[in-house]
């Protein structure tokens, strides 16, 4: 009877392990997903980045005229390498589960959202002075001169931002992984002198 209930416990055992390693190939195929997404993304931001220039009667005026615009593309840049590289590590079975690498993850992955953020909030603020020019310091507007170069330019800000949200969910995920690794905070009861969680009973 005995050997029946242990031989009962082990099959279940074992079914609950394979059942949590399907569950956790389906997470890491999903993270490995999320984070190849933003390389497309961000190439594509910074190719029509680059390309972003025009000649006119009115002049010339080309992205590297603009500090906002050049941060924006080396922004995009190097989201492309870091993501193309943290989709390699998370695609390999155990390989992004070390607590090393869980913390390398979180860090890095809240250093470029910040980075992107950043690239995406300057040049929005840039594009819309050339769209709306300012009459306190009597800017005109550029973009009814250059309307080519600002519609370009709109489209690379656009994508920085889908990279943007995808980089909050990419933060989401790895400041969760990091911190169910971690046991909620206990106080100390001094009546007691008893340690009790601060979440939960």
């Amino acid at each position: 009877m005995e050997k029946s209930d242990d031989h009962h416990k082990t099959s279940h055992g074992g079914a609950a392990a394979e059942k949590w390693e399907e569950v956790s190939t389906a997470i890491r195929t999903a993270e490995t997903m999320l984070r190849l997404a933003p390389v497309g993304l961000c190439l594509a931001a910074l190719v029509i980045m680059l390309k972003d220039s025009q000649n006119n009667e009115f002049g010339s005026v080309s992205y590297s005229n603009l500090s906002a615009f050049w941060y924006l593309v080396h922004a995009n840049g190097i989201c492309a390498g870091y993501s193309l590289l943290s989709a390699a590590i998370a695609a390999m079975p155990g390989s992004s589960s070390t607590t090393p690498r869980v913390w390398t993850f979180f860090c890095l992955d809240q250093i470029l959202t910040y980075v992107v953020l950043a690239a995406g909030a300057v040049s929005t603020e840039v594009l819309y002075l050339a769209y709306k020019g300012d009459n306190a310091i009597t800017w005109s507007d550029a973009c009814s001169s250059f309307g080519s170069f600002c519609h370009r330019a709109t489209a690379s800000v656009i994508i920085t931002f889908v990279v943007v949200c995808l980089y909050v969910l990419l933060s989401l995920i790895s400041s969760y992984k990091l911190f169910t690794r971690f046991d909620p905070p206990a106080i100390v009861d001094s009546n007691k002198n008893v340690e009790v969680a601060v979440f939960g009973n």
